[in-house]
């Protein structure tokens, strides 16, 4: 059945619709918190019974345009709910597969989503941007510089530190930090670090466009990651108390200002897709328009297989008959915790009769809209939550313990089967957004979009490090042989710090170098060669072997005669207590 016929809305009418700010995701709130506009909403679509309506329901403007062509469309019935038996729905099977790769080592993990071409991208806005600040003082960064940068922004999310600027103070020095980059340098970069020309902004005024390249090249690299069976779309806030027009606040929220981030995640906590709330969103036109809540679900389950009967969860501020009969089509199956108002037509018990009834008391309603079975279950625990799914119902109701405060005791309480699945599945982007707050970047800024790119490098390391995890288990790793996220992360510094880097920094004026010595040594007369900088300053595969025959140094200025040799350079260097050459020669 089509969609729009069901929900009897207007074709023409896909206009932009503003996300709630006020998001509620206690999935015990009651039918009390109703909002009128999602009443008003949910009366759009349910048509009395038997009745042909035409696209314009006003009768004025009727009167008006009887000339013109009325386009009739007939809406269907409204859904009639039973109580069903006591039966058992087989749940659909999942057609899709786990899949794990072989174990790789940390700094491998984050360099999947920080590639090299987004390094570059980065490099150069931070270089342009720069010299729009002063021509005079060029950044001249590069791309092995900023991974020094990133990896000092882990280790201080490790340390953490109150002030950055601690990390190379003498009474609390980190040398972890301070001996890959002077303080100086790592302000400059962090005060250029950009990744949007200014000169190209859009005209259709992105609130996020300065980070839009880095938000869109994530999103990228999340996407591709393989989903597991069960998945969930949840909320997360970043914290940030500072001035700008996305930001949020949420008094239901541990961190109660900040910008709010929608986000499709597994049910280990893996993130596939999300999006940084800004206001007023377009619904793409390949996307049915159900509502500002319900198109956030859709829009992020874009990524998902379609037909492979995939689980989503979501709280009560998305759920709707609407979402749940679209995704139906898509052949992803869904469960989510609803307002009593977008469930028109069915009569549920009241939270006062459950109560007399008992602790662990439920109600059951089904429905068949097309070929998709409703099922509606309200169960009382501490407070009433209603629960609204596709696949499963109520049974088989299992018994979980709960504490009485009265009796003092713990009791056997019913639970139906759907709630033992939404609470086992649910808490994807809890789990991810609990591992963030374990070693969460607090570096003050003054520039807005700072707080979120610290916030994106925090979760690729968890992301990462849960890929890691799945790497293991799928290869027969047990978790005593795993790494720690703590340990994991401090893997991924030292590497973004130390690989591929020369750490060796010259203090003073300039000294004359090794080429620069080498050069006047060949014009006195007849000299030995010696490989290029390029070769000789790359800092790879330079190993000392000893040889049997002795040789004159190559350093200008030594007079030693070592049997130390150089394998690759293929030159005789002296490599002592009190003379390496060896050092010199390959860093100067």
């Amino acid at each position: 059945m089509d969609t729009a016929t069901f929900y009897g809305r207007k074709v023409q009418d896909r206009a932009a619709r503003t996300v709630p700010s006020d998001s509620e995701d206690s999935e015990l709130d009651d039918s009390d918190n109703e909002d009128s506009e999602l009443e008003k909403s949910q009366e759009d679509w349910i048509p009395e019974t038997g009745e042909r309506l035409s696209d314009d329901s006003d009768s004025e403007s009727v009167d008006q345009d009887e000339d013109e062509d009325i386009v009739e469309v007939e809406n269907p019935r409204l859904p009639r709910w039973r109580t069903p038996h006591n039966a058992f729905y087989a749940h659909p099977e999942w057609q899709g597969r786990n899949i794990w790769n072989d174990i790789m080592s940390p700094l491998k993990y984050f360099q999947h989503f920080f590639s090299e071409d987004i390094l570059q991208d980065i490099v150069g806005q931070s270089n342009l941007y720069a010299i729009q600040c002063d021509p005079n003082k060029p950044l001249n960064l590069n791309t092995l510089e900023l991974e020094q940068f990133l990896g000092i922004v882990v280790y201080m999310s490790l340390f953490g530190l109150p002030g950055t600027r601690m990390f190379w103070n003498k009474s609390c020095r980190v040398s972890q930090v301070a001996d890959t980059m002077t303080l100086n340098r790592w302000e400059a970069i962090k005060k250029a670090l950009h990744f949007n020309s200014n000169e190209e902004r859009q005209e259709e005024n992105d609130p996020i466009y300065k980070i839009r390249p880095l938000v869109t090249h994530l999103n990228s690299k999340l996407t591709a990651i393989p989903m597991s069976e069960n998945l969930a779309v949840d909320e997360q806030m970043v914290p940030f108390k500072g001035r700008h027009r996305i930001k949020q606040y949420l008094p239901s929220k541990p961190k109660k200002w900040g910008y709010k981030i929608l986000v499709l995640a597994g049910s280990d906590g893996v993130p596939h897709n999300f999006e940084i709330y800004t206001g007023r969103v377009v619904q793409p036109p390949e996307l049915a328009d159900i509502g500002a809540s319900g198109n956030v679900v859709l829009r992020l389950a874009q990524p998902i297989p379609k037909q492979e009967n995939y689980k989503l969860f979501f709280d009560n501020w998305f759920t709707s008959v609407p979402l749940v009969l679209t995704l139906a089509q898509q052949g992803i199956h869904c469960i989510g915790t609803v307002r009593c108002n977008r469930l028109p037509g069915v009569s549920l018990m009241s939270d006062a009769e459950l109560k007399r009834t008992g602790r662990g008391s439920f109600q059951q309603k089904m429905a068949m809209v097309g070929e998709t079975t409703l099922h509606v279950v309200k169960w009382y625990d501490n407070r009433s939550v209603t629960i609204l799914s596709d696949y499963t119902g109520a049974h088989p109701v299992t018994e979980v313990e709960r504490w009485d405060r009265k009796k003092k005791m713990l009791l056997k309480v019913p639970r139906p089967a759907v709630v033992k699945i939404y609470n086992k599945n649910m808490g994807g982007v809890d789990l991810l957004d609990s591992l963030i707050a374990l070693y969460r970047t607090k570096i003050r800024s003054k520039k807005w979009y700072h707080r979120l790119v610290f916030h994106f490098l925090d979760l690729i390391v968890v992301t990462a490090w849960l890929l890691y995890r799945r790497d293991c288990e799928g290869n027969g790793m047990t978790k005593k042989e795993q790494m720690r996220l703590y340990t994991f992360k401090s893997y991924i510094a030292e590497g973004l710090c130390r690989s591929g880097k020369s750490l060796v920094r010259r203090k003073g004026r300039p000294s004359s170098t090794i080429a620069g010595e080498h050069e006047k040594k060949r014009r006195r007369g007849p000299a030995a060669p010696i490989p290029v900088p390029d070769v000789r300053l790359d800092a790879t595969a330079h190993w000392i072997i000893m040889v049997e025959k002795k040789g004159r140094c190559k350093v200008p200025g030594c007079r030693g005669t070592p049997k130390a040799k150089c394998q690759k350079c293929d030159v005789h260097l002296c490599f002592t207590s009190s003379n390496n050459c060896f050092l010199r020669f390959h860093t100067e």
